[in-house]
């Protein structure tokens, strides 16, 4: 071996060849970011931590003009910011369009500045797109949904650029594991599953 060169004999002939060094190992392909906004953050974390090639959920504040906010200050509305979710995870393992598919299942698409028995603009529904692959991706499932007859009414979904993401305080995440009881008594009494299965019947969160 003299490095990346190897001597070959053939029926007497002395052959020169270059040899490929190996190499690293193909480099795992890069997590991306999803963004979404479906009412109260704590429900929207679980449908998301299901998937495979979903790596984590974070929930937060995003689409506001205050820096920093805590949940007091978007909760009591004024600050811009809706409650949101935000999503990394492995395009090798699951596609933006899944990830659009679970985000619709899981909201009410009508509802303007409210989601089920929360009201105002921080609950609003809202993709927030990352890059123009997203946004193409985005307005494409919004304008199949409308033509495809399901809803009865207009679609109320925001489709924005992603701005600054400000995660929400520890007790918040992962609310629906560290809190089960509480969390299903909220969302029993807040009427979600319900009005989600009104909407998409046996679609409805998956």
């Amino acid at each position: 071996m003299l490095h990346g060169f190897q001597l070959l004999v053939l029926f007497g002939t002395v052959l020169l060849s270059v040899v490929q060094a190996p190499g690293p190992a193909r480099a795992e392909q890069a997590l991306k970011t999803a963004s979404f906004a479906g009412g109260c953050f704590w429900c929207m974390e679980g449908p998301f931590d299901k998937l495979d090639g979903v790596v984590s959920t974070t929930s937060g504040y995003a689409g506001g003009q205050k820096k920093n906010p805590s949940y007091e200050e978007v909760s009591a509305g004024g600050t811009g910011h809706a409650e949101s979710v935000r999503v990394v995870y492995d395009p090798g393992k699951v596609t933006y369009e899944r990830l659009l598919e679970v985000f619709w299942h899981n909201i009410d698409p009508l509802a303007r500045d409210r989601q089920f028995c929360d009201t105002g603009n921080q609950y609003r529904s809202a993709i927030f797109y990352h890059d123009e692959e997203q946004r193409k991706a985005a307005e494409a499932s919004k304008t199949a949904l409308e033509a495809s007859g399901k809803l009865k009414g207009p679609i109320a979904t925001q489709i924005v650029a992603a701005d600054e993401f400000w995660p929400a305080e520890d007790y918040h995440q992962d609310y629906y594991l560290k809190n089960p009881i509480r969390y299903r008594y909220y969302r029993a009494g807040c009427g979600r599953d319900g009005r989600l299965k009104e909407i998409w019947g046996e679609r409805a969160g998956h």
